[in-house]
């Protein structure tokens, strides 16, 4: 598992003008606000307040850089999905997202992060199918598994890969408050790098 002493936010990036020049590999993480991003950022580099933690979803709107000790950049997209977007919004946030998955040369892998205990929305299917279309591996993450019991956990995952009609992606469990999924999670995007 990676061991990071620094890690750094960068840049909060409003423009594809203000995305950092780097040659570092790069994964890029996206979900539903408030499926618990920026927890799973902290969890990934044994990190307490790395990433902000806010209790209003939506609250990310910008594309957040950062930089793992020089070995990668991990980077978190705006939360998608989120009601009191406007529509106007919605447009704005593709357009940045598909700018984004265009032009970065390094961009190795997405995580896609889904909270296990809800079923896939049509925002996530939409995510999923545009990860595709870019030709962007993608593993998907299941965090907040220790809400759910082994059975729940079982038939949800089964749930989820249906909805997505995944094509043999990994599906990985994930909880940072009890420090589970971490390691694994690192050996498959390791996978990538």
């Amino acid at each position: 598992m990676f061991q990071f002493h620094e890690p750094k936010l960068i840049i909060s990036a409003a423009s594809s003008e203000q995305w950092p020049e780097t040659e570092l590999n790069e994964v890029v993480m996206a979900g539903k606000s408030n499926v618990g991003k920026s927890s799973l950022i902290n969890a990934l580099v044994n990190r307490k307040s790395l990433a902000y933690v806010g209790q209003t979803p939506g609250k990310t709107r910008l594309l957040n850089f950062y930089n793992l000790d020089n070995k990668l950049t991990l980077v978190d997209a705006p939360g998608y999905g989120y009601a009191k977007r406007s529509k106007q919004e919605y447009i704005n946030y593709g357009k940045m997202m598909e700018e984004y998955f265009r032009k970065r040369k390094h961009l190795k892998c997405c995580l896609l992060i889904l909270d296990i205990r809800h079923q896939v929305s049509q925002n996530d299917i939409t995510m999923y199918q545009f990860i595709k279309q870019m030709q962007i591996p993608v593993i998907i993450v299941l965090t907040k598994s220790d809400k759910l019991s082994y059975s729940q956990q079982l038939k949800m995952k089964k749930e989820i890969h249906s909805g997505l009609e995944l094509q043999g992606e990994p599906l990985m469990l994930f909880s940072s408050s009890k420090k589970k999924g971490i390691e694994e999670l690192w050996e498959e995007i390791e996978k990538y790098l």
